[in-house]
């Protein structure tokens, strides 16, 4: 058993693409690195274990989610570890280049790896003079490097340029330094990763396109051709990881609301989600409201579509977690959760109801095929003369979805999200593909259309 097996505990978050990670130093004391603010999994494997969080550790100013840092520190006097060039306006040990940290046996050194972020650290952690591993963050990635563009598409290769150096330098550690990156498979600040989450350095010698590139402009090249669209969100968080979110207090619920209480809610401008299924959604649901199912990537699609200064009302199915509803809610920064209800409870008060159509692939006939997904799914393979529109830009060009549309994406959740904003927008007659383009093909015996 190596030193991961016995004391490293990855938490990953699938929905978000994340891995934080929990140390084991061996005294009762942890240390962890790129919590979120969801603090669950972490707080169950310290329990488990019987470990105080000792210490947190932030690679970067995060986009993708609310530092969990900050509460540790507030709850269990956890001392923060982050990048000086950060200039978070909280308390917190403040490191640059070079600067190390004893854990009590083990020692934390600080690494500038900039690109992902411009006051980008790694942490290598030390066993004397042995590496044991490295915290990558949105350096080193398997397969890949984070993507550079979310300081603005002005600076893209600038950082792009800074994250080959950086990789560079993580690439001179020995080969058997274990690497534990903070962004992988599912994560929108990534280039496209490969499915395992954590290597090593020899490993990424050998299987890393982008450390192999021969050079700096090659390298560039390539990672910011692979870059496409990222969450509305990601453009805030950092700036509030900066300053530091709210500190939350225990046991935070979702209340139970009437329909009255909604009504008077939606006259002061509250929006409506419904995190019910596809299906019960697609029967009846109430007009304007938002289909975004609860799921692992409820928060990137909650994150993308809606202000995180809307008042939020959610309509949930019996049974459906309020717990996860809430904390994918609260690690990307909404906070004015107002409550839930049920249907039910919304038509037995007699509130209005609309619905939307699902159609197998057999039954679309000559409808026009509205395809909302990312741009590198679609060129993969797509419906022929579908209109390609992704989710995340309907909204704002909701007038170039064809009239009547069938609405599709892999497998129907981001289609009923999509045909929900187009019916708020004015659309009628919407229906959306049950299943995905691979279904259209089996149905039709037609081959999908590779490229634009």
């Amino acid at each position: 058993m190596g030193f991961a097996d016995d004391h490293l505990i990855p938490l990953v978050d699938a929905g978000l693409g994340n891995s934080a990670y929990l140390v084991d130093l061996g005294d009762g004391r942890a240390l962890a690195v790129d919590a979120s603010r969801d603090l669950r999994a972490l707080r169950e494997a310290a329990e488990r274990r019987g470990l105080t969080v000792a210490f947190a550790a932030d690679t970067h100013l995060h986009a993708d989610f609310l530092t969990g840092a900050l509460q540790l520190a507030a709850d269990e006097g956890t001392t923060v570890l982050a990048s000086a060039a950060g200039h978070r306006a909280f308390p917190h040990t403040a490191l640059a280049d070079g600067d190390e940290t004893d854990l009590g046996g083990l020692t934390l050194r600080a690494l500038a790896t900039p690109g992902h972020t411009d006051e980008h650290l790694s942490f290598l952690l030390l066993d004397g003079a042995r590496e044991l591993g490295v915290f990558t963050g949105g350096s080193l990635i398997v397969g890949s490097a984070a993507r550079t563009d979310l300081l603005g598409v002005d600076r893209a290769e600038e950082l792009a340029r800074a994250q080959y150096r950086s990789l560079q330098r993580l690439a001179e550690l020995p080969d058997a330094t274990a690497v534990w990156p903070t962004h992988g498979a599912g994560s929108f600040c990534s280039a496209p990763p490969s499915a395992e989450r954590t290597t090593t350095i020899g490993a990424q010698k050998q299987a890393n396109a982008l450390l192999a590139a021969p050079d700096e402009d090659t390298f560039v090249r390539e990672l910011l051709g692979s870059l496409g669209s990222y969450p509305a969100y990601f453009d805030r968080l950092a700036e509030t990881n900066r300053r530091g979110p709210a500190i939350l207090d225990a046991g935070r619920s979702l209340p139970t609301l009437s329909a009255a209480a909604v009504r008077t809610l939606l006259g002061q401008g509250a929006q409506i989600v419904d995190v019910r299924p596809v299906p019960d959604f697609a029967v009846g649901h109430i007009p304007g409201a938002v289909s975004i199912p609860l799921r692992d990537q409820f928060a990137t699609w909650l994150g993308w579509l809606l202000s995180e200064e809307a008042l939020l009302v959610f309509v949930t199915a019996p049974g459906q977690d309020l717990a996860e509803l809430t904390w994918q809610a609260l690690k990307i920064g909404y906070e004015r959760l107002a409550g839930h209800l049920t249907m039910h409870a919304w038509t037995a008060d007699g509130g209005d109801q609309e619905s939307i159509e699902l159609l197998t692939a057999d039954r679309i006939g000559d409808r026009p095929v509205l395809d909302v997904r990312q741009q590198a799914e679609r060129t993969a393979g797509h419906v022929p003369d579908a209109i390609g529109i992704e989710l995340g830009a309907l909204a704002a060009n909701a007038g170039e979805a064809p009239s009547g549309a069938v609405v599709h994406c892999g497998h129907g959740e981001r289609a009923m999200t999509a045909a929900s904003l187009l019916q708020r927008a004015g659309h009628q007659d919407l229906a959306v593909l049950e299943g995905g383009p691979a279904d259209w093909a089996k149905a039709t015996g037609r081959p999908l259309q590779e490229g634009e």
